[in-house]
């Protein structure tokens, strides 16, 4: 085994043992989308004109992609927590490079946010009757969208200039997404400049690769996993120039 590999697999299981330190808010993340997708259902079936198979994708992709929106901070909570810290810099001095420790930042992250979608599709499955067109399909939606998620998260991370701050832009800018995307109210029902600004959100591309996937049209798929690739990159690329100039190293924040 390479030096980096152990360097990495050091990494990720000192970031699992810190965020399994505060399991709460895991379990919070998961329990809710439950929750909310079973009451909510019936509300999604009427706006569907009593359509229980629209109502339940509505429910079941709408509160996946609103939760783990609201489960950015897991990757730039990490990061920040670093800086705050002044461990970065010492991570860095130990050999490690950016690239090692942004990976075992995400390796955690991306095992939750995976697990999460996983439980709201399989509990959608069971319990609501969710049809899945296409099982590798949904897979590979979900899979574009925890990454960007981990990019958006880990943008997030580096900007932010404490933990109330990030916080902050978290659930204000989480919900914004997720309403523009039409994940909290279905697209249908709203205004019709919503429709016009909705394909600048992440969020409702998230929703609508999910809903493709679930019908079995893999070129809709095809196209919500460029989009979501490209808002991953911009993050990815501003992060990168953050951490490049160094957050102003060396200053508590």
């Amino acid at each position: 085994m390479s030096e980096q590999a152990v360097r990495v697999g050091a990494l990720v299981r000192l970031n699992l043992l810190l965020v399994l330190r505060e399991p709460g808010v895991l379990l919070s993340r998961l329990a809710m989308p439950v929750v909310l997708m079973l009451l909510l259902r019936p509300l999604y079936v009427a706006a569907a004109a009593h359509d229980a198979r629209d109502g339940t994708t509505q429910a079941v992709t709408g509160m996946s992609v609103m939760f783990s929106l609201l489960a950015l901070s897991l990757i730039g909570s990490g990061i920040l927590r670093e800086r705050a810290w002044n461990t970065w810099d010492r991570l860095r001095a130990s050999g490690a490079g950016a690239l090692e420790m942004l990976v075992s930042k995400a390796v955690p992250a991306f095992t939750f946010l995976a697990a999460q979608q996983i439980v709201v599709v399989s509990v959608g499955v069971i319990g609501l009757g969710l049809h899945v067109g296409n099982p590798a399909l949904l897979a590979a939606a979900v899979f574009g969208w925890v990454v960007t998620l981990l990019c958006l998260g880990m943008m997030l991370g580096t900007y932010a200039r404490n933990l109330g701050e990030l916080s902050a832009i978290q659930d204000i800018g989480g919900l914004a997404l997720t309403g523009l995307g039409g994940a909290l109210v279905p697209l249908a029902v709203l205004p019709a400049w919503v429709h016009q600004v909705a394909v600048f959100s992440p969020g409702y591309w998230g929703v609508q690769s999910m809903r493709w996937a679930l019908d079995g049209n893999a070129g809709g798929v095809l196209v919500g996993e460029l989009v979501l690739g490209g808002f991953a990159a911009a993050a990815t690329g501003a992060a990168a120039w953050r951490i490049r100039r160094g957050w102003q190293r060396g200053q508590v924040i």
